[in-house]
């Protein structure tokens, strides 16, 4: 597909932001050119565990995780793509009692958002999740209709259909700057030639403070890598295990996993690496993982490694996005900064780019997840249901 001469937008980054920004603007009549520059998703959102939910502390990324969560559900009709999406719920498993009264809040303000959620007792987790150790456990947050769904097939069925409306998508394509006239955005140059716009979207996730750089804004996203793995299949000694069991996380631990195809997909977020964007993966992370899991999983032990990965985590000081438009600079929205939840936001974040860049107001409003909240001292706003 050849570069156009002039778009109305240019959207950085093939990853799920940018590919349902894509989309979503489009289907609104916009004329889009998405440039990624290896292949779609092969940046942070297919390395991700697909985890889909609502259960945050902040009760914007509840009012988030909540339309996505409707947006994935809706998915097959629009933009008409099989994600393999699993609600079989989200379990965070609780062993402090400060935990507890976070998630106890938690809960009051998922309902306020008509998120179905509940606290659980060690026996009724112990119940839904069977490989879950129980014995230390104080409580457990439950939210039913969360899950989990394949992030590659979210990003290829939003670019697909945003090519379908007229978008053009390249790939191997890297933005290497931005001209300005003034404070206007007047072209993009890419590797593969130059295309005049007056809109630029930053979705290059860890990648995104170099693009930022380019209009003189500072983006404080700092990459950390994160791995996971998946077993071989599971074996008849197994087979108590439910086939909704919801995706379960040790809270203190960071120990997660869930179902994933014949097998489990398990992995923690190792917080002893150092920043980078080394990807090499830790010949001491199965160790690592099985010294958790001994404790809180001890089934887990006994399941074969089939593969695994490692990828990005994009983290702002205050574990939440940095969303909006630059102020300095007409025109230059970004989003980014997700810490870990971005793939399962990524369908409601499309849309308000798309209602940013059409002067519309977005579902929720996003001025408190501005750049500029990092410049201010007591504007942070920390999202605690993490790992």
């Amino acid at each position: 597909m050849a570069l156009p001469d002039q778009v109305d937008v240019v959207i950085v980054g093939g990853g799920v932001m940018g590919a349902s920004a894509a989309f979503h603007l489009a289907e609104a009549g916009v004329s889009v050119l998405l440039c990624e520059k290896n292949e779609l998703a092969s940046g942070s959102t297919s390395k991700a565990a697909g985890g889909v939910r609502a259960n945050f502390s902040d009760e914007f990324n509840v009012a988030l995780g909540a339309r996505s969560l409707d947006l994935f559900a809706d998915f097959k009709s629009r933009p008409g793509y099989e994600i393999d999406l699993h609600r079989s719920g989200y379990l965070f498993a609780l062993t402090k009692q400060e935990d507890v009264d976070l998630f106890e809040k938690s809960t009051k303000i998922h309902n306020q958002f008509n998120v179905e959620s509940r606290m659980l007792t060690p026996g009724e987790a112990g119940k839904i999740s069977p490989l879950l150790n129980t014995s230390d456990l104080l409580a457990a947050s439950f939210t039913p209709n969360d899950g989990h769904c394949t992030p590659e097939s979210v990003v290829l069925g939003y670019a697909g259909g945003a090519k379908k409306l007229g978008a053009t998508v390249l790939t191997n394509t890297q933005v290497t700057g931005i001209k300005l006239n003034g404070d206007e955005i007047t072209a993009v140059t890419t590797s593969a030639g130059e295309v005049r716009t007056s809109t630029v979207i930053n979705c290059a996730g860890a990648w995104s403070p170099q693009i930022g750089s380019m209009v003189g804004l500072d983006l404080p996203v700092t990459p950390y890598k994160r791995e996971l793995v998946i077993t071989e299949a599971l074996s008849e000694s197994f087979a108590d295990l439910p086939a909704n069991m919801p995706m379960t996380i040790d809270y203190s631990t960071s120990l997660y996993w869930h179902r994933e195809g014949k097998g489990l997909l398990m992995g923690f977020s190792d917080k002893s690496i150092p920043a980078g964007f080394d990807l090499k993966r830790d010949p001491n992370f199965l160790e690592k993982l099985g010294a958790i899991a001994a404790n809180r999983a001890p089934r887990l032990m006994d399941l074969g490694i089939g593969k695994g990965w490692a990828g990005l985590y994009e983290v702002t000081p205050d574990h939440n996005a940095i969303l909006g438009e630059f102020k300095k600079i007409s025109r230059f929205f970004y989003a980014t900064g997700f810490s870990g939840h971005g793939f399962l936001q990524g369908p409601a974040i499309g849309e308000i780019l798309r209602d940013l860049y059409l002067n519309k107001q977005p579902f929720v409003k996003i001025e408190q997840l501005s750049a500029d909240r990092f410049l201010t001292s007591g504007q942070l706003r920390p999202e605690y249901n993490i790992v």
